[in-house]
């Protein structure tokens, strides 16, 4: 599959195409995923532009901008998808308006549905000390999962060469939890891969990558790395957690309605 062809399939299928069954997804994940295992990222994100069309979207954290390139390649105008948690460094907010600025994607920033002050009102003030499984749930694992409404798939840059515990995880997988299928075309790729990636593209880093961060989070919960350290383990320093909760699938979905606008999600909960 080319990268035009893949680009047409895309244009081709509306936003207002209606989604697939759980049955359905699940079926092409068991076929699909065993034949892709082994296939180059731009081929595995070609495939899933075919298969889903406006259905599929890339989310990024903005640690850099590589998956929104790979993806930008194969389907301009793609939906790039940011969580605003309202903790992110400065850097990652303007690596975010760097990347809408310089490639041909379409910015969906997501923000919870409440700022810091109202959660700080709520639950009292540095929830994510406190108790940071929650202020994640609440920032992050509960706005995407409402963000990806609208879609069939989402693609995510999780790589098993960073944690053990994402070692296991598949090209392409289903995500019992948000009921989509998970793309992860980056999944076999080392750290020398990316890097070569980087340099030849010119893709762009957030520059805390340089300055001690190789794993960039929220702000609070962020710590500089020492050389030979884990490059996860400036996340939640000193704390048993290791990840957000957002590649979890353990969890339920949460009901929602879904609306969408220009350049920006907002999601509501249904009571």
């Amino acid at each position: 599959m080319t990268a035009a062809t893949a680009t047409r399939a895309f244009r081709a299928r509306g936003a207002e195409t209606a989604g697939r069954s759980d049955h359905e997804l699940r079926d092409l994940v068991r076929h699909a995923g065993a034949e892709l295992e082994l296939a180059p990222a731009e081929v595995i994100i070609e495939w899933a532009v075919a298969t889903f069309g406006q259905r599929f979207c890339v989310t990024s954290s903005m640690g850099d901008a590589l998956l929104a390139h790979l993806a930008s390649r194969a389907a301009p105008g793609i939906d790039l998808v940011f969580l605003d948690t309202g903790y992110h460094f400065a850097e990652t907010i303007g690596t975010r308006d760097a990347v809408a600025a310089t490639l041909p994607v379409n910015l969906l920033t997501i923000s919870p549905l409440q700022t810091v002050a109202e959660q700080d009102a709520e639950h009292g003030p540095n929830l994510y000390a406190r108790d940071p499984d929650l202020c994640c749930a609440l920032r992050k694992v509960r706005p995407l999962e409402q963000s990806l409404a609208g879609y069939d798939a989402w693609a995510t840059g999780l790589r098993r060469a960073e944690t053990r515990n994402r070692v296991i995880a598949p090209v392409i997988g289903w995500d019992a939890a948000k009921r989509k299928v998970k793309v992860s075309p980056l999944a076999r790729w080392s750290d020398e891969q990316v890097d070569r990636y980087i340099a030849d593209h010119g893709v762009l880093v957030n520059p805390l990558q340089y300055d001690g961060y190789p794993s960039i989070g929220c702000a609070p919960c962020t710590r500089q790395v020492a050389a030979g350290e884990d490059p996860r383990s400036g996340r939640w320093a000193g704390t048993p957690k290791t990840e957000c909760g957002i590649h979890s699938t353990d969890a339920a979905p949460t009901p929602l309605t879904h609306h969408r606008d220009v350049g920006r999600l907002e999601r509501s909960l249904i009571p």
